[in-house]
C-alpha cells in the first residue's frame, strides 16, 4: 500500500484488500511534490484535511507561475543586430533568426546574454565585428527573401492579392461591387477552362470576390491611399484647397475637398476629404468638418496657403463664411473665386432684346422636347442649324396661338439675325471656358485666356462699328446665304452687348499679374519685381543667365511646375515664392467632375452605398502599394469556397 502511495500510482495487477480500505490510513509521504515545497517536512497526514488544501493550493500557485513565465512574450530590440539576430516576420513579439547561420532561436530566448552565447559559440571569428557588418548580412538576407517570396507566394495570396486588384479596378470604375461575382468572376474562369485548363481555372475560382470581401478590399485601398496623402501633406511646405458641396441621389448634403501640392518633382492634386454634412450646410458647419479631419490628422493649417470656392455665401461670407474662418486659424491663407463662376456671371449680363430673342429660343427647344442643355451655346447652335427643318415641324402641330407665334418667329429675319450672333458668342466664351477646364490650371493661364478675350473683344466691337461680321461666322455665313444686310436696330443690340461683356469681364478679370511674369518666363528682362526680396531677386538674376537652364527651357517640352521644382535645391527662396503662385487652384473643376463621378457611383440603384472610399480610389493619382496593404491588414490568407 505504501509502496504505490509513494510514487504516486497502483502498479496494474495489484488489488487493495478490504482490510486495508476499513484500516487506519497511515502517514504518506508525497516525495515528488514535498521536496519542492518550502517548509515541508516531506509527510502529509491524511486526518489533516487542511495540510492537502495547502499542497493542492501550492501546487496550483507553482503551475500558474511556470505558465505565466512560459507564456513571457519578449519584444525584439534593435540592439540584438549587434548579435547578429534578425526578428521573424513583422510582428512584436516575434522569434529571432541568426543572419549567419539562419538559426531560429524562441522568443523566449531573446535575451542578450543568449544571443552573446550563440555567436561566442558558433561563430567566434565574429564576435568582435561591428553592427554594420551584420547590417550589411541583414540586408542581403532582406532582399534575397523578398526576391524568394517573389515567386514561391502560395496560391492563397495569389487569389487574395488577386481580390485586391479586382476590387481596385471595381472601385476605379465606379461599378457595382456585385459585378465581380455576377459577372467578372464566371467570365473568367469559363475563359480561362478554355484556354488554359481546369486545374488554372480552379485557381481562378479560389479568388475572393463577393459583395462583402469586395467592399471590405475597396475599403482597405481607400485608407491606405487616405494614410498616403497624409503622410505627403505632412511633409510638405505648403499646400492649397478647393472645396464645394452639393447633395447626392437621396438628398444628403456631400462635401468635397480637393488639396493640391509639390511632391517629387510636380505638383499634384488629390481627394482630401468625402464627407456627409449630417446637420446643416452652413459655413461654420463646413468649416468644423474640414477642421476636425485637419486635427485628427495632425494637418498644421498654416501650410495651407489658398482656398477656392464658387463664392456661395456658405463659403464667403464675412463673419461665419467657411473661407473666413479657414484664414482665422491660417493668416497666410489667400482666397480665390472660381473662374467658371465668374465666366458665367459676365455672360450672364445681356439687353432686353438680346434676352427675349434667347428666352424665346428656349420655348421652341422646350416645346419640341423637354431637355437639359448644361450649354447655352451649344443649344443655339443646334436650334439654329435646325430652323429650317422646325418650321416644317410646327405645320403639322396642332393650330395653336402659341404654335403660330413661334412659326412667325422662325420666319422672322431680324430675329434669326440675332440668334445666329447669340450662337456665335456663346460659342466663342465656351472655347474659352473649355480651355481652363482640366488639370494644373494656374492662374497664369486664366490671366492669359482672359487678356486674349479683352482683346478680341476690343477688335470684335472695330469690326461692328465697320458693318464687318466676318468674326461671326454663323451669322456672317446666314446674311451671305440669304443676301441680307444686319438692321442698324440689330447691330445696335449687338454692339451694346459686347461692350457690356467688356466692361464686366475687366470687372471680373482685373489685371493682377503685372509684376509675376517672371514666373512663367525668368529670361525676359524686367525690372526688380516689388513683391520679391533682394535675395530672391538675386537667384532670379542667377537663372535669368544660366544658359544650360535657358536651354532646357526652350526645349518646347517644358513644364513651368517641373522647372521650379527642379531648382529647389539651388534656389530655394526663389523656388517657394514661385510655387506659392502656382499652386493655387483657380476653379472648382475638380469638385465639379467629383460629383459627376458621386452621382454615378452612388445611383439611384445603389443609394445607401457608402461612396466616399469609392469615390477616393475612383479620383485619386496615388497608386496603392499592393504590399504594403497585404502586410498591414491580411494575417491569414484564405481562398473562395
Amino acid at each position: 500500500m505504501e509502496s504505490w502511495l509513494k510514487t504516486g500510482r497502483l502498479t496494474s495487477g495489484k488489488r487493495i484488500s478490504d482490510s486495508s480500505l476499513n484500516s487506519e490510513p497511515p502517514a504518506v509521504c508525497i516525495e515528488n511534490i514535498s521536496e519542492n515545497v518550502p517548509g515541508s517536512s516531506g509527510l502529509l497526514n491524511t486526518q489533516d484535511p487542511s495540510a492537502g488544501l495547502n499542497i493542492q493550493h501550492t501546487i496550483t500557485k507553482r503551475v500558474a507561475t511556470q505558465e505565466k513565465t512560459s507564456s513571457k512574450k519578449r519584444r525584439y530590440d534593435e540592439s540584438y543586430l549587434s548579435f547578429g539576430f534578425v526578428p521573424v516576420g513583422i510582428t512584436e513579439n516575434s522569434d529571432g533568426q541568426c543572419v549567419i547561420c539562419n538559426k531560429i532561436i524562441s522568443n523566449s530566448s531573446l535575451v542578450p546574454a543568449k544571443l552573446k552565447r550563440h555567436l561566442d559559440t558558433n561563430h567566434p571569428e565574429l564576435k568582435d565585428k561591428s553592427v554594420s557588418f551584420f547590417e550589411r548580412h541583414k540586408e542581403v538576407r532582406r532582399t534575397g527573401a523578398a526576391a524568394i517570396q517573389k515567386f514561391v507566394k502560395t496560391d492563397n495570396e495569389n487569389a487574395t492579392e488577386a481580390s485586391f486588384l479586382l476590387s481596385y479596378k471595381i472601385a476605379r470604375a465606379g461599378k457595382p461591387h456585385t459585378i465581380a461575382e455576377d459577372l467578372i468572376k464566371p467570365c473568367m474562369t469559363e475563359i480561362v477552362t478554355c484556354v488554359l485548363g481546369e486545374e488554372a481555372a480552379k485557381k481562378v475560382s479560389a479568388v475572393q470576390c463577393s459583395n462583402n470581401v469586395i467592399s471590405d478590399r475597396i475599403h482597405k485601398i481607400s485608407d491606405h491611399i487616405q494614410d498616403e496623402l497624409i503622410s505627403r501633406l505632412k511633409t510638405s511646405e505648403m499646400f492649397a484647397m478647393q472645396l464645394d458641396e452639393s447633395t447626392d441621389v437621396v438628398g444628403l448634403s456631400i462635401l468635397l475637398v480637393f488639396v493640391r501640392y509639390p511632391f517629387g518633382g510636380s505638383i499634384e492634386e488629390d481627394l482630401f476629404l468625402c464627407t456627409p454634412l449630417e446637420t446643416n450646410t452652413t459655413g461654420e458647419e463646413i468649416f468644423k468638418v474640414i477642421d476636425s479631419y485637419m486635427t485628427k490628422h495632425h494637418i498644421d493649417w498654416n501650410k495651407c496657403i489658398d482656398v477656392c470656392s464658387d463664392g456661395a455665401a456658405a463659403m464667403v461670407g464675412k463673419i461665419k463664411g467657411t473661407v473666413t474662418r479657414i484664414k482665422e486659424v491660417a493668416p497666410k491663407c489667400s482666397s480665390s473665386h472660381c473662374v467658371f463662376h465668374r465666366h458665367a456671371l459676365v455672360a450672364k449680363k445681356m439687353q432686353y432684346e438680346l434676352k427675349t430673342v434667347l428666352d424665346q429660343a428656349v420655348l421652341i427647344v422646350n416645346y419640341v422636347k423637354s431637355l437639359r442643355w448644361l450649354s447655352r451655346g451649344r443649344v443655339l447652335l443646334r436650334l439654329f442649324e435646325l430652323h429650317d427643318e422646325l418650321k416644317i415641324f410646327f405645320t403639322k402641330q396642332p393650330v395653336s396661338a402659341h404654335v403660330n407665334k413661334l412659326v412667325e418667329l422662325l420666319h422672322d429675319e431680324q430675329w434669326l439675325m440675332q440668334l445666329a450672333y447669340l450662337a456665335d458668342i456663346f460659342d466663342k466664351l465656351n472655347v474659352i471656358c473649355k480651355a481652363l477646364q482640366g488639370r494644373a490650371t494656374t492662374k497664369f493661364t486664366v490671366n492669359d485666356k482672359m487678356s486674349s478675350l479683352k482683346n478680341k473683344l476690343a477688335f470684335w466691337i472695330e469690326c461692328v462699328e465697320k458693318h464687318n461680321y466676318e468674326c461671326f461666322t454663323i451669322l456672317n455665313d446666314f446674311l451671305k446665304e440669304n443676301e441680307l444686310r444686319v438692321s442698324s436696330d440689330v447691330e445696335k443690340n449687338i454692339h451694346e452687348h459686347l461692350t457690356s461683356l467688356t466692361k464686366s469681364l475687366h470687372e471680373y478679370f482685373p489685371e493682377q499679374l503685372q509684376d509675376m511674369d517672371w514666373v512663367q518666363n525668368p529670361f525676359v528682362n524686367h525690372t526688380k519685381p516689388s513683391m520679391l526680396s533682394v535675395s530672391e531677386y538675386e537667384n532670379l538674376i542667377d537663372i535669368k543667365f544660366s544658359s544650360t537652364l535657358k536651354q532646357k527651357y526652350e526645349e518646347g517640352t517644358f513644364d513651368l511646375n517641373a522647372f521650379w521644382i527642379g531648382l529647389k535645391d539651388e534656389y530655394p527662396e526663389i523656388v517657394n515664392r514661385a510655387i506659392t503662385l502656382l499652386l493655387p487652384f483657380v476653379t472648382t473643376y475638380r469638385c465639379e467632375t467629383g460629383f459627376s463621378a458621386y452621382a454615378y457611383t452612388k445611383s439611384k440603384y445603389r443609394n445607401r452605398l457608402d461612396a466616399a472610399p469609392d469615390l477616393r480610389v475612383q479620383l485619386s493619382d496615388i497608386k496603392p502599394n499592393f504590399n504594403a496593404i497585404l502586410r498591414k491588414y491580411v494575417k491569414k490568407f484564405h481562398s473562395s469556397h
